[in-house]
């Protein structure tokens, strides 16, 4: 296959990748929010409220904490502390492990370390699912929440949790709530900023918006936030002659004209295109992305 040849050869000629990844890639790695992984999990809520993923699902208005928890802390536990049914991470690392990399990110599942990612060298912009905050917030901290989570989990009867697990703020005493960019009540701790820092300065150290030897691999990112990992991609490979880009989306590779000669978008399965860069496995087609 042409584009697979061509990614091996990107990705041995560039010893710095900067991986900007979207929620494709957790779906490629079997974390769908409907279907299947739906009626499994939320057979109860599917029939109660008729919902249709899981993702819409955690918007609505539950009429109590206990109800409330007991759909989050499902949701959490599948998402976030059970393994991805299929290795598409760990295939990932597989192919920069030995290379200078650094991850941006808007998944927030924490697949990237338990997959083995040098936690230094990831930048979660959105937050975690496993961690909680003060839904005012009044204070500017997280808190890891898997003891919380597993015992809300294995405890919950009926679609409720038991009223004394209904996490609450140790500071404040209000409701506790996911560390998930959804509103302005968005906590960004000592951690983030952290991240976020290595991250600039990750891009400033390897100029890689002026003429440092760079591949931005782009992967499984949508249009709903593109200007966190999409547009600064191709704004910096614009401005670096020395930058390649690759997009690998299914449905969704595109690069803009002004890069064209500088980019590969692979339009296809991210976990097969993965999967056939690691093997010489030729035998099936994947097809190119399109120019804007």
């Amino acid at each position: 296959m042409e584009e697979i040849e061509k990614l091996k050869s990107v990705l041995a000629e560039n010893d710095t990748i900067i991986i900007g990844a979207g929620a494709g890639l957790s779906t490629s790695a079997g974390l769908t929010y409907s279907g299947e992984r739906l009626e499994k999990y939320f057979p109860d809520f599917v029939k109660k409220y008729g919902f249709t993923d899981m993702y819409s699902g955690g918007f609505y208005p539950f009429p109590s904490y206990e109800e409330f928890w007991a759909y989050w802390s499902r949701y959490i536990m599948i998402n976030r502390y059970m393994d991805a049914p299929t290795p598409v991470y760990e295939n990932l690392l597989s192919l920069v492990k030995d290379k200078d990399y650094f991850v941006i990110t808007t998944n927030v599942d924490h697949c990237f370390q338990k997959a083995g990612f040098d936690k230094s060298r990831l930048y979660y912009m959105q937050g975690d699912y496993g961690l909680f905050q003060c839904s005012e917030p009044c204070h500017q901290e997280t808190y890891d929440n898997e003891a919380e989570i597993r015992l809300m989990f294995e405890e919950q009867r009926d679609m409720k949790i038991p009223s004394k697990l209904v996490p609450h703020c140790p500071k404040c005493g209000k409701p506790m709530s996911m560390n998930l960019r959804s509103d302005n009540t968005f906590v960004q701790d000592e951690g983030w900023y952290a991240a976020s820092e290595r991250y600039k300065n990750f891009l400033v150290s390897r100029k890689a918006a002026k003429d440092g030897k760079v591949l931005f691999l782009e992967l499984g990112v949508g249009g709903n936030t593109p200007m966190i990992i999409k547009y600064p991609f191709w704004r910096m490979t614009t401005l670096n002659k020395n930058a390649f880009y690759v997009c690998i989306n299914f449905g969704e590779a595109v690069t803009p004209p002004e890069i064209a000669d500088r980019s590969l978008c692979i339009n296809g399965d991210i976990g097969d295109v993965f999967l056939y860069t690691k093997t010489n496995f030729s035998g099936k087609n994947i097809g190119f992305g399109r120019i804007l």
